[in-house]
């Protein structure tokens, strides 16, 4: 049993934090910058809560955190009352929010000049896959670092990879998203496609996922696909930021990302339709004609 303190309790974190705690074993004081959830999550899993992050982090082995973006991950971890400034040194702390590659090398510096290690881990999975502790985790940052976390992420992970310095897990985590994106936008097509042939989609999944064309999105998306419904999941604002951070990285070293560059722009086509929260699998809404769109 080691002690943990996780930061941040959103779809994502409040059940990989009670993973932590209910699978693991381990001690769990948690942090939330609403308060309420912090409390909903101590009555739900036992464990503590913290009022800032560098009280959570006080004296514990690991840090974890799933936050927004970028400077969320800053304030929590390296503000004035963020984690670095509570933990012990030799703890480790692992940074679940999919953000950018270059706060993770940023976080890392601080981290090491503080004695403690940092770890940029990012997870695919989505809701259900926290839910159910079987996130893939991609892993960027020093192998003496990985090898004392593994154990403690495999609580809430099916998969746990490192890949390579920091700042590669979350460049892995950017190849996942670009993958995912033109996969949607596939399935969205052939979906659409198979309607307007006069086909019985149900039947055409039940044959083509045996094939070359099977992937997780059409086992798990195309039944709420075909009948419109989009109000679980993974949410279209939240792919645009990752996509976001995708093309950004892209300009940065040259990378040519065409598809995901127009699958961006159609995802921003149904947040204006008003899916923003809706889940990614939208995409068919834009070629179905929801809100008024051809």
């Amino acid at each position: 049993m080691a002690k943990v303190a996780f930061l941040g309790l959103g779809v994502m974190g409040f059940p990989m934090a009670g993973h932590l705690r209910t699978r693991g074993g381990h001690d769990v004081v948690v942090y939330n910058r609403t308060p309420a959830k912090a409390d909903a999550w101590v009555t739900k899993f036992g464990g503590a809560s913290a009022p800032t992050p560098r009280e959570a982090a006080s004296g514990a082995d690991f840090v974890f955190s799933c936050v927004g973006n970028d400077d969320d991950l800053r304030e929590v971890a390296n503000g004035p009352d963020g984690a670095f400034r509570g933990m012990q040194p030799g703890a480790v702390f692992i940074d679940n929010t999919t953000a950018s590659a270059t706060v993770a090398r940023e976080l890392h510096a601080a981290a090491k000049a503080a004695g403690i290690g940092f770890l940029d881990a990012p997870v695919s999975g989505g809701q259900a896959g926290a839910e159910n502790g079987v996130l893939t985790v991609m892993v960027g940052g020093d192998e003496d670092d990985y090898a004392k976390a593994q154990p403690v992420i495999e609580a809430f992970a099916r998969m746990v990879g490192h890949m390579g310095p920091s700042g590669a897990g979350q460049l892995t985590k950017m190849v996942n998203q670009i993958a995912i994106a033109g996969l949607v936008q596939g399935l969205s097509e052939g979906i659409h496609f198979a309607r307007k042939a006069g086909l019985d989609v149900e039947k055409v999944i039940g044959v083509i996922s045996k094939g070359a064309a099977q992937s997780w999105q059409m086992e798990n998306r195309w039944k709420t696909m075909a009948e419109g419904r989009f109000e679980f999941g993974f949410a279209v604002d939240w792919m645009r930021k990752d996509l976001g951070i995708c093309l950004a990285q892209a300009n940065e070293t040259g990378a040519r990302l065409p598809v995901t560059a127009l699958v961006d722009q159609f995802y921003a086509d149904v947040q204006a339709m008003g899916g923003r929260r809706w889940d990614t699998s939208a995409l068919i809404a834009r070629l179905d004609g929801v809100g008024g769109k051809d």
